[in-house]
């Protein structure tokens, strides 16, 4: 008669944090035609938009007033902070909510899922190593924008300073660390639909379903930012503070907004992560 002692004795040499190692994954993740197919979209942006402005010429202030689309052509630069302003929005909470979404509702999609866990590898183990590639890759295709259209910029309208709409400029030093906070505070804005996405892909086996709805409430969000009517209870919202790094780009930084909208960020992302994890111990796996 088995033992308890021998049901739970494992194999030599197995450790639960061996299994599905981050490079097995990140190779796989990168493999795959999504991957592909949104870094190419990414990479054509800049390209893009260079043509719109040999096109249409160079932007003019409209009503008498000078915006950041306005001094795209200043410098490469410029032209880099144009790309994050335009994309920051709605752009770039696609390649969040794909890497993200789609992760384990594809393996449950393509029924590999518990076959997986029957490798064994650990739940919690295949959840932290999926979300970690997806933040990853989510924060590559974050870099990926600006530095094409650094390349592309500084390639068409020469390396110079930063050009501030309201006056004055910021020299090529100090306009790479801004663009570089720049970055990072758009990929910690993003984490809350890199949660409702994780969380989403780990409840459904329809991938698209975790994608989608992800971009959907994200979108939410945003309308939800535009009713004034809801005051400041508009200040705990994510999206009302999307745009908060532009007080980066400024002669005298203002990092107070970028504060409050990190710690906002980060709250609402722990909360989706830790319901992506307690839900998934419990859910019982037949794809």
């Amino acid at each position: 008669m088995t033992t308890i002692a021998q049901r739970t004795e494992t194999a030599s040499g197995y450790k639960p944090t061996h299994t599905l190692p981050l490079r097995v994954e990140l190779v796989r993740q990168l493999k795959r035609r999504r991957t592909l197919v949104m870094a190419g979209i990414l990479t054509a942006l800049p390209f893009i938009l260079l043509i719109a402005f040999a096109i249409g010429g160079t932007p003019n202030g409209r009503n008498n007033t000078v915006t950041l689309m306005d001094t795209a052509t200043a410098s490469g630069a410029n032209f880099a902070a144009v790309n994050l302003f335009v994309s920051a929005g709605f752009l770039l909470v696609i390649p969040v909510a794909l890497f993200c979404g789609d992760t384990v509702a594809s393996e449950a999609g393509w029924s590999s899922l518990r076959y997986l866990l029957a490798a064994p590898v650990p739940r919690a183990r295949l959840l932290w190593s999926k979300l970690v590639v997806g933040l990853g890759l989510s924060l590559a295709a974050m870099i990926l924008l600006p530095l094409v259209a650094l390349a592309v910029g500084t390639a068409a309208y020469g390396w110079g300073p930063l050009q501030i709409p309201t006056g004055g400029s910021l020299d090529t030093g100090t306009a790479t660390q801004r663009l570089l906070i720049v970055v990072a505070y758009i990929f910690v804005s993003q984490l809350v639909t890199a949660g409702l996405a994780f969380w989403l892909s780990t409840k459904t086996d329809a991938p698209l379903g975790a994608v989608g709805g992800a971009v959907g409430l994200t979108i939410v969000g945003n309308v939800l930012d535009a009713v004034t009517a809801l005051g400041h209870w508009r200040d705990f919202l994510p999206a009302h503070w999307q745009f908060a790094w532009a007080d980066a780009v400024q002669p005298h930084a203002e990092w107070s907004g970028m504060i409050q909208g990190t710690a906002i960020s980060i709250t609402y992302a722990l909360v989706l992560f830790a319901l992506a994890f307690r839900g998934f111990a419990r859910k019982d796996i037949v794809s």
